[in-house]
């Protein structure tokens, strides 16, 4: 198939490489398995320092194992091997001597679902900076609440912070789960469908930090919400599954990919007619 075939069904992997100094992540040629069935194969795809690329695609194209594969979650996942080569900021993720308590500093991870610890609101964040070397009081208490300054959580609960986080809201237990990864400073967030279990008042709040987060890191974002998509993102790559595993089928600008789509898979997908 020619790359720029609009009328081809065939599914083919598509290879994006911006410069190596501007790619906060490069991953090339990543097959993630899970047992003898693989989830992603031959994915290669660059995402640029402070940008935000969302993830769309049908369910089971592999969106979510990407992005585990990204910070090494995937470790965690019975029989699941990983080939390719992933680098975050120059580094090689899956190398032998890659530090991975590291990498997950570097390389934050948000969920569907909140995910607070059965823990006070504070220490939710501190317990992290903690773990991670971070003992004096002073530095604790003014990166705990720049963090939640961040998601314009501060005043919510300034007042109640030794309450247990599972008394906040859904969209503030979110909001709560971003301040977590942000406090430890990380180069990249990653998210999986961060607002799929809210409110449309929460998701909106959500969708609105995510857009200020650009600044400060990397943000890749799998979505469902084909708008929530154009609505926070600089880049879109879509996924698609062919029986053999997910595949990168298009990758490119908002504009370009729900305007002028060079697959018609991704037309059709953008348009509701498939997927």
């Amino acid at each position: 198939m020619k790359s720029g075939d609009p009328q081809s069904d065939a599914v083919e992997p598509v290879s994006n490489r911006h410069a190596a100094s501007a790619a906060m992540i490069s991953v090339n040629d990543l097959t993630v398995w899970y047992g003898r069935q693989p989830a992603i194969q031959d994915v290669t795809l660059d995402c640029a320092t402070g940008t935000i690329t969302a993830l769309i695609g049908p369910s089971g194209s592999g969106k979510t194992s990407f992005l585990m594969s990204l910070n090494r979650l995937t470790d965690l996942v019975p029989r699941c091997r990983v080939s390719g080569v992933v680098r975050i900021a120059g580094v090689e993720t899956y190398a032998p001597q890659a530090d991975v308590v590291a990498l997950r500093r570097r390389v934050g991870m948000i969920f569907q679902q909140p995910n607070p610890f059965p823990l006070s609101i504070y220490r939710n964040l501190e317990l992290p900076l903690r773990e991670h070397g971070i003992r004096g009081r002073d530095e604790l208490s003014m990166r705990i609440e720049r963090a939640f300054r961040d998601v314009r959580l501060w005043d919510e609960v300034k007042d109640r912070l030794d309450r247990s986080a599972t008394i906040l809201s859904g969209g503030q237990q979110q909001r709560l789960c971003i301040a977590r990864a942000l406090v430890l400073e990380p180069n990249v967030l990653l998210m999986d469908e961060p607002c799929s279990a809210l409110d449309p008042i929460s998701a909106g709040a959500v969708e609105e930090l995510i857009g200020g987060l650009r600044r400060r890191c990397t943000l890749v974002v799998v979505t469902h919400n084909l708008a929530q998509a154009r609505r926070i993102a600089d880049r879109v790559s879509v996924f698609w599954h062919d029986g053999e595993g997910g595949k990168l089928i298009e990758e490119g600008t908002v504009e370009q990919v729900f305007a002028a789509p060079r697959e018609k898979l991704t037309a059709e997908y953008v348009t509701g007619r498939v997927g």
